[in-house]
């Protein structure tokens, strides 16, 4: 029989196998076996056509009384009147004439089934489901009472393939493929009390009753945890079998020359994750850990700590950031702490000190020669950049940690091309980092492979932001005022962000090309014309801040006029040419570090993220001055979502809202196509018990077998899965 890998060509032929990758991007048995039905329509409950009202959703049993081809201005439609003898019920196509005109007959029976709604007067269903009954002599009770049982899955269709043709698509692959080899051993499948593979796709695609598909659903919502979990479970174990150089950093050196400086106190949770990533760094294994809090919870300060401890070990520590613009603040923010202690080699250095340098696609030619040979010598320990540094050209003398900032932005191969710059056979350490805080099951499924450090305290000193919604539509005078309460913020001295969505205008959605923004899929629309970053400050320099020193930023913007622009931005309000007003995307989302900006006006704020929206806001109140954030709306129907985001400041709480709203795929990452585009059944909020005994049961089974030489089936899903869809466990 047929393998799970075969082409659908193979099985359907050329034609149909063309026009289902056209319409559901699917390419062998196994893709068109996951596109599960939407729902299902169970024939046996009928309802009588004098019955139905307007909005049911309805499933009669009538004959075919009468079929018409009126011309209408867009062409011919099919109209169609069927009779359950009583009464009458009108059907109309517009599309797919030819199809429906091959499958219905004046006289024949059927069941159609749809949303009933109205026309001239007339119950009316447009483009129902039509099951015909066999040809033949329908009185016969046998045949007639199976014609009723019948339930019949609607899959996603588009006009060219409708749900029946998909319908009879995955009949012929049911019937080809061998199924009888089960990824999921018997052990667990007793265990979890699951149904077999081939049970359970009979019970997703043609269940003789509804009960069939939930225990079906169950079945393959387990399977995707644990496929997951085996992939991410196998890592671990191929990393804790790395060898790697230890670095237990010494106790006279940088680290604690740097702690000595520190103008503050570490919080509980910093000196935490600064012991639990020490410990790591002294082990011969390599490092994997993620680094994640709350926004403004200090993650910086500790990755600079373990980039000191790995120095102290005579190592080389890189950060990799994912823009110009978040690579020059990280080197500036660690350069402005380390001081003398990171120009070591110069005069003004510090002989217990390294150097800092900073790598970036747009340095200058002599710039980067000069930069390449500190880092070849090792005279440079740390050194921020961005893509910049994957080039082959880029060298190091001897490379102990990567630092992975907002990791979910750089590929699988990019992050893999740094961690394969280790001296002779050993492996650096990683460490990543990300801005948005992870509810557990989001980082037991996409970061299981990593140890996790969690950072939920802010660092003493800092005011904090409250948040408050401006509905635009419903109350003009609050817009007026938003712009009255920034001018009254500039009279004493302090920054203001304004945030829009895009860069120009018009109605096509234009993110910065940096940090494009993160849509969610929302049930209400956006505006026509979000507001784009250039004509809004020119919109305020002409109107309510006329006269405030504005600039914009983007990510379009060349390198050296963001950097000027943020350096402006960021200085002393008495420079001639300092900037008051930044009118910005979200590219600066995070990293950003401004101590006096003190208010965030974002505006079509539906058009962001709930977790997008709580990074901007950490822009401001970074500092003894309290952040104000409003969040502007033309959209009364985003208001209650905005709300959410106003309500709280706990970003695990604001993560959990974004990830239920925005749903895995966006989480997860879509940027493959077939099998792995998404999660079909697991929902990672909603799923946690599955997702733990999917963790538990893969750790038990690579215990059990290791290499999953008795497991066939798995390993072949597993290296599908890694083939198709590396993208898709390794973003965030």
């Amino acid at each position: 029989m047929t393998g799970l890998s075969t082409s659908l060509a193979e099985v359907l032929g050329g034609r149909s196998a063309a026009s289902l990758r056209t319409s559901h991007s699917v390419t062998t048995c196994e893709d068109l076996l996951w596109v599960f039905p939407r729902r299902y329509q169970d024939m046996s409950r009928l309802t009588d056509i004098a019955g139905i009202r307007v909005g049911d959703v309805a499933t009669v049993l009538a004959r075919v009384k009468n079929i018409d081809m009126p011309k209408t201005r867009k062409g011919v439609m099919l109209k169609v009147v069927v009779t359950d003898g009583n009464s009458d019920l009108h059907l109309a196509f517009f599309r797919g004439i030819k199809g429906y005109l091959a499958r219905l007959r004046v006289g024949q029976v059927g069941l159609f089934s749809g949303k009933v709604g109205a026309f001239k007067g007339q119950l009316q269903l447009a483009h129902p489901l039509c099951v015909m009954a066999p040809v033949g002599d329908t009185s016969d009770p046998e045949e007639v009472e199976a014609f009723l049982a019948k339930v019949n899955p609607i899959y996603p269709a588009t006009a060219s393939v409708p749900s029946w043709r998909v319908a009879r698509a995955v009949k012929l692959v049911l019937e080809a493929v061998d199924l009888r080899d089960d990824p999921i051993d018997a052990t667990i499948r007793e265990r979890r009390s699951l149904v077999g593979h081939s049970e359970a796709f009979a019970g997703i695609h043609t269940p003789s009753m509804l009960e069939q598909v939930e225990g079906a659903r169950t079945r393959f919502r387990y399977e995707e945890a644990f496929v997951l979990q085996m992939i991410l479970a196998m890592r671990r174990a191929a990393v804790a079998g790395s060898p790697a150089t230890a670095r237990p950093g010494r106790p006279d050196g940088l680290l604690a020359a740097v702690q000595d400086r520190l103008p503050f106190t570490l919080t509980d949770g910093q000196r935490t994750a600064v012991d639990e990533i020490g410990a790591d760094l002294a082990r011969t294994q390599p490092m994997q850990r993620l680094l994640h809090g709350e926004v403004g919870a200090g993650k910086t300060m500790v990755a600079l700590l373990a980039m000191a401890t790995v120095v102290d070990s005579g190592g080389q520590a890189v950060l990799l950031a994912p823009t110009e613009v978040l690579a020059a603040q990280h080197y500036a923010s660690i350069s402005a702490i380390l001081g003398d202690l990171g120009a070591a080699g110069t005069l003004t250095g510090d002989t217990s000190g390294t150097q800092v340098v900073l790598l970036t696609g747009s340095a200058s030619t002599a710039s980067r020669r000069d930069v390449l040979q500190q880092i070849a010598t090792g005279q440079a320990g740390i050194v921020v950049g961005t893509h910049a540094l994957l080039n082959e050209a880029v060298q190091f003398a001897d490379l102990g940690l990567v630092v992975v900032d907002e990791q979910h932005r750089f590929g699988v191969e990019q992050r893999a091309a740094l961690l394969e710059r280790g001296s002779g056979t050993t492996k650096p350490h990683l460490l990543v980092m990300t801005a948005t805080p992870i509810p557990r099951t989001v980082a037991m499924t996409v970061f299981g492979d990593l140890d996790v450090t969690t950072l939920r305290e802010l660092p003493q000193g800092r005011a904090g932001v409250s948040t408050f919604v401006v509905d635009e539509t419903r109350a003009p005078r609050h817009a007026d005022r938003t712009w009255q309460r920034v001018a009254e913020e500039l009279k004493q001295g302090r920054k203001v962000y304004v945030v829009c969505p895009r860069i120009g205008e018009g109605s096509e959605f234009e993110p910065s090309d940096d940090l494009p923004a993160d849509l969610a899929e929302l049930d209400f629309p956006a505006p026509e014309n979000t507001r784009g970053v250039v004509r809004t400050a020119q919109e305020l320099a002409e109107g309510p801040l006329a006269g405030v020193r504005i600039a914009v930023l983007h990510g379009r913007m060349p390198t050296a006029e963001k950097a000027d622009v943020m350096a402006r931005f960021a200085g002393d309000s008495d420079r001639p040419d300092a900037v008051d007003v930044l009118v910005a995307t979200s590219v600066i989302e995070v990293g950003v570090d401004v101590p006096s900006a003190t208010v965030m006006v974002v505006l079509d704020a539906e058009s962001f993220g709930v977790s997008q929206l709580h990074q901007l806001r950490g822009r401001v109140g970074r500092a003894r001055l309290p952040g104000l954030c409003l969040l502007c709306t033309r959209n009364p129907a985003a208001v209650e979502r905005l709300e959410k985001v106003a309500g709280t400041t706990n970003g695990f709480d604001l993560a959990r809202i974004d990830l239920e709203q925005r749903k895995e795929g966006d989480v997860l990452g879509t940027a493959q196509s077939g099998r792995l585009t998404r999660l079909r059944l697991l929902r990672v909020i909603r799923d946690e018990h599955v997702i733990e005994q999917a963790r538990e049961d893969a750790e038990d089974l690579l215990h059990r077998d290791p290499t999953l030489a008795g497991h066939r089936e798995l390993r072949a899903m597993i290296n599908r899965w890694e083939t198709a869809g590396a993208e898709f466990v390794e973003k965030a």
